[in-house]
């Protein structure tokens, strides 16, 4: 009988670190301080010091993190953000929910990350239009892989436009020797339980060298609170990080540079099977992977679906992320229809590889020989 390998594996590092789960959140219990306890102090220091960045702000999700990073800007009616089509929902529902409008733009092939010269062409084509006021550019680091950050940094200072890092997949992940978290004016992580950095619950956070933006970020995840609780400066929102989940962030940090290490082993073991076989997230030159997700592009649908019924087989976990572009959703689609005037230029990049992705297992307590053996499923079944 074959080894089941799953997609993820989140009960493999809790054994490792139980006792000093059930020591710390016990100690929680204790204090009864479930919000905002020193924990969530403790876990925000220790994420700026990883990413080397001045600040960490502590938040309810990842989505939430992207909210109050585009509140803090004044984001709203009349403003266009600029985000990849092919990517999770939350990307694109914090700008509409906010009263902006999503601009969808197409990814590359080999990256699955924004395509510079489609995102240079819509907000031209925004600017010519003249209804919209190009203000943001979401860019998302698909699957753990940074996107192209110079070149967003570079159009959105010339554009004078607000660069906010989507990293919700890819913390731990660096470019040019700069770890996500100093990319950008601002990064946005998500600690739902599957990703680099999870929690047992939502969670997420903010890192900026901006005290500025810092010190906002603080005020709107609670309230729009200002230097006591009842002074209200602002409209905020409910979106502090919970103590306990904060405690399990700070347990879990011990193992993080370990777990990294063990994802890029993974990465480059898939890589030396597949690549050139199957198409590869391709990297940029100076970037280092997270490996949130280890995604790989089949010729077709059908391919696909062989390919995944043939891992099943063996009980090896797949996943598709994602089977739809966000423009083809029906939340979305009247938006991108209307975004810019004529109707928008198509976006064939991500319509295609919605049908062709298929996210492999990929956690670090696999070995490079559980790599081996799922490439070597997907090979016999092509």
């Amino acid at each position: 009988m074959t080894t089941p390998i799953a997609l993820f594996d989140v009960k493999a590092q809790q054994a490792l670190i139980r006792p000093e789960l059930d020591r710390r959140i016990a100690a929680v219990l204790d204090s009864g301080r479930f919000i905002n306890g020193p924990e969530v102090a403790e876990i925000e220091e220790r994420l700026a010091v990883f990413a080397g960045c001045a600040h960490a702000v502590g938040v309810s999700s990842g989505t939430d993190a992207l909210q109050i990073a585009m509140m803090a800007e004044g984001i709203g009616p009349g403003d266009a953000v600029f985000l990849p089509a092919f990517t999770y929902t939350a990307t694109a529902e914090v700008p509409l929910v906010l009263g902006a409008t999503p601009v969808f733009v197409d990814v590359e092939e080999e990256s699955f990350n924004i395509a510079i010269a489609d995102l240079e062409a819509r907000i031209a084509a925004v600017r010519k239009d003249g209804r919209l006021r190009p203000r943001a550019v979401v860019g998302v680091d698909l699957f753990g892989l940074p996107a192209d950050w110079p070149a967003i940094e570079a159009i959105c200072a010339r554009e004078g436009m607000f660069a906010l890092d989507d990293a919700a997949q890819a913390f731990g992940a660096a470019l040019d020797g700069k770890r996500l978290g100093r990319w950008g004016d601002a990064a946005a992580l998500s600690f739902y339980p599957t990703k680099t950095l999870g929690a047992y619950g939502d969670g997420g956070a903010l890192l900026t060298d901006d005290a500025a933006r810092a010190e906002l970020y603080r005020s709107l995840r609670t309230h729009g609170e200002g230097r006591t609780r009842y002074e209200v400066e602002r409209t905020g929102m409910n979106g502090r990080l919970d103590t306990i989940q904060a405690t399990i962030l700070c347990a879990k940090m011990g193992l993080f540079e370990g777990e990294l290490a063990q994802r890029r082993r993974i990465g480059a073991a898939y890589d030396a099977a597949l690549a050139g076989r199957v198409g590869v997230q391709v990297a940029q030159p100076g970037a280092e992977n997270a490996y949130g997700l280890y995604t790989i592009r089949l010729p077709d649908a059908a391919a696909r679906a062989r390919v995944q019924q043939a891992l099943a087989a063996e009980g090896i976990g797949s996943g598709i992320y994602y089977p739809k572009p966000l423009h083809h959703q029906p939340a979305y689609a009247a938006h991108h229809a209307g975004a810019i005037a004529g109707g928008p230029a198509p976006l064939p990049v991500s319509e295609s590889l919605c049908h062709r992705v298929l996210s492999l297992p990929m956690h670090p307590y696999m070995s490079e020989a559980d790599a081996r053996r799922v490439a070597g499923v997907v090979l016999a079944a092509l």
